[in-house]
């Protein structure tokens, strides 16, 4: 059986399901997943940094999704390709970040999505 210590480490490194809420319950503005209920400030912290891990991996994950599409639009083998100030435009990005996420996109392409090694 895995020590308290060791569960609490691998819970950690899983991050929460991200669930989305009842249209009833986001109206309430002091509603978010269900923290305002969790008495216990343990259980509050545990769940909230949960909730922050997960909300961190899906930044990271969508921001890559985000790269590859930017990547492809600007394919030059497109007949239909877009600059990056069009990419920068339909993002609301900077020309520069565009530039720099098209670039990021295609190493991510290039290396079926793992990170390229120095």
């Amino acid at each position: 059986m895995a020590e308290p210590a060791e569960r609490s480490a691998q819970r950690r490194l899983r991050p929460a399901p991200l669930i989305f809420e009842p249209a009833e319950a986001t109206a309430d503005p002091e509603h978010f997943f269900d923290l305002e209920s969790i008495e216990d400030p343990r259980e509050l912290l545990s769940r909230a940094t949960e909730l922050t891990l997960a909300f961190r991996a899906a930044t990271d994950r969508a921001t890559e999704f985000q790269a590859i599409a930017a990547a492809q639009l600007a394919d030059p083998r497109r007949f239909d390709r877009l600059t990056p100030a069009d990419v920068a435009e339909r993002a609301e990005w900077t020309e520069d970040y565009a530039r720099k996420m098209i670039e990021f996109g295609q190493d991510l392409i290039r290396t079926n999505g793992r990170p390229a090694e120095d």
